[in-house]
Order: structure tokens, then sequence, then C-alpha cells
């Protein structure tokens, strides 16, 4: 299965044009200059993105990409690996946040198998793209194959295809598997030369004790893998399942012009997987929340990112993007629907003249 073109092709930059005339608009509407804020930046951005003076977030596309982890065997988890296929089920049924948010956004959901531990039942919204039951212990050995990775970040570009064709206005993209955390961690400190004690953080809730192994476990396995610093290798000696296939289905979107909002820890480590193979795919994402996990911060740091929420949030699966959503809908509302100085009959203040 070859990689992606989204892999090796930078994608095009938001349109100029429709940031220049919604900066314009909001200018003339009814309010004094940047008194809503950073709302204001927020329609002024998804006008770019979508190519639209009007943007609208009516169609929204979320995958929950799922995968069991190898890196389990070294004890770095407060939760067993059954779980994730467990918490397969729990999508499919309505009972995990995400699907709650899902139905409350009247978004579409879909979730993505791609290899768990304990056998996932067939299941209606659930796609079996199973890769294998779980990575390889990448502080043993490299996490993925070759062909294993490739077919990851083609599956990720696929759910990128499918919200394409849906005309989805925005992605989301969550995140399931028991041991993430660490593998997340991982991946940023090979990419962002970091001690692992800055960014391993309690995960599912770690005690001290669990965290300083963790850390550990982070160190051992950068240290396998030396000076590397190609993204590709990386993702595939750190990686897991679910996070290459976020990285694909970022660069996918990127690559097909549809904006992302980008979720937690998870998520953001696969984005800044992306940034790093892809600068330009910065451009097409958004920032939901900064999650209570430690890294998450350096990680919205490193990205340049200013996070729209910051709620004590550390479930994954997309759920903090989610409630992210209506603050987004807001701003195009306020965008779209208040009247101009000139419509609504109300004076202006003149050029120059102080507030």
């Amino acid at each position: 299965m070859p990689l992606p073109d989204s892999w090796s092709q930078q994608p095009a930059s938001p349109d100029a044009r429709y940031v220049e005339l919604a900066r314009q608009r909001q200018q003339v509407l009814t309010k004094p200059p940047g008194s809503l804020g950073r709302l204001e930046q927020a329609a002024i951005t998804l006008a770019g993105l979508q190519a639209n003076d009007r943007p609208a977030l009516d169609r929204i596309h979320i995958s929950v990409f799922a995968g069991d982890h190898g890196v389990c065997d070294e004890g770095i988890s407060a939760f067993p690996q059954a779980v994730t296929a467990q918490m397969i089920a729990n999508f499919a049924s309505g009972g995990a946040a995400i699907s709650v948010m899902a139905k409350e956004l009247g978004a579409w959901l879909e979730v993505i198998n791609l290899g768990t531990v304990e056998p996932a039942a067939a299941l209606s919204g659930v796609l079996d793209r199973t890769i294998a039951p779980a990575t390889a212990n990448l502080a043993q050995t490299d996490a993925m194959t070759p062909s294993q990775l490739e077919a990851a970040l083609s599956h990720g570009d696929e759910a990128a295809d499918r919200a394409r064709r849906a005309g989805a206005q925005l992605f989301i993209g969550g995140d399931m598997g028991i041991g993430n955390t660490t593998s997340a961690a991982a991946l940023a400190c090979a990419l962002l030369g970091r001690d692992p004690d800055e960014l391993v953080g309690p995960g599912t809730g770690l005690d001290a004790r669990g965290v300083s192994h963790k850390s550990d476990v982070v160190r051992r396995a950068i240290g396998r893998i030396g000076n590397t610093r190609e993204p590709l290798d990386i993702l595939q000696a750190l990686g897991g399942f679910e996070i290459a296939a976020l990285t694909g289905a970022i660069l996918g979107c990127a690559a097909r012009g549809i904006p992302v909002l980008v979720d937690g820890f998870i998520v953001s480590a696969a984005a800044l997987m992306a940034v790093h193979q892809q600068p330009r795919a910065r451009e097409w994402l958004l920032f939901a929340h900064q999650s209570a996990e430690p890294g998450h911060k350096t990680l919205l740091q490193a990205l340049e990112a200013e996070p729209l929420l910051e709620l004590g949030m550390r479930l994954g699966e997309g759920s903090g993007a989610a409630v992210a959503v209506p603050l987004l809908r807001a701003a195009c509302a306020l965008h779209n629907g208040m009247a101009t100085f000139e419509a609504a009959g109300v004076s202006n203040r003149s050029e120059g003249e102080a507030s």
C-alpha cells in the first residue's frame, strides 16, 4: 500500500481574498472593532479556510480512530487493554462522550478500528480496518513495520476523503487506545528534542510512581532510535496505529481544503507530526482546548497554537474539540448575522475619532 500523496505534497494555503473580505466585514458590523475578541478572528480564519466570506459549520465530520499498543507490556497504563475494544462498542451504542456530543451537534460520527487485542464485534458505525491486534512494544523495537505504517496513514487519508465527499466544513479527529499517551509523548520528545520528564503525564490516572516509570519507558524508546529526525521514521518507530491514522487524516484534510479542529494531547501529537512533515498543514488547523495532560501545553507552544478553551479535560475521543464547536458556530453566526452600521442606520465613529 503506497503512502498517500498528502504525505509528500504541501497543501495549498487558505484563500487570502476571503480573509480580507471577512476582515472588512468585521470592521463595519455594529460593534466597536475587536469587541468580540477572538470570536472575530475565528470567523475571519474560517472564511479563508472555507473560501467563503460567510463561513458556516453545519456539516461536521468526526472520525475516531482506535488501536491498541504493544508498549502496554511495560505496565504503563492504569487500565487494561480490553478497554479499547469495549469503548469501540460504547461509541457505537451512543454511550461515549463523543457519541453524545456528535448527536448534540448533528455531526457525522464514524469509528475506525485499526486493531485491538480483544477482538471487537462487527457493529454499525464502526469501520473494520484492522492492521494487527496491536503495535509492537516501542520500548524494544519499532512500533510498526513500513507496510503497517503506510496502511495506518492511508486509512486516515481515506477518512479525510470521506469527509470531502460528504461536503464537510470541519473535520474532528478522535482517538482511543490504551497506552496512547505513552506513544504520543515519545513522538513529541523525538520531534522536539525534549526530555520525557517534560512531556509524560498520568494518562488514564497513574500515580507519581507510575508516571516516573512511564517516563523511563519513553526514555528507553527515545534512546533506542538515537538521533532519528525523519518524521516517517519517528512515526514508524514510536507511533500508534491511531496516531498514524490521525496524522494521515490531518494531512489529507489539509490537502483537500478541509479545516481541522484539533483535540487534545494525542491528536496534537499527530498534528505536530503532520506539521513537521508538511509545514503548510499548520494553516489548516484550529485548536479546541488545552488538555489537563501536562505535556499538552508544550505541544501547543510548539505548534504556535492558542486554544479556544481550557476546561481541565483529558478524555480524548475528540470530545474537547466537539465541546468547542458551539463557540465556532457562534463566531460564524455573529459574523454572518449582525447588521452593518449602514444597514442598521447606526452612526459609526469617524476616522481617527477616540472611542
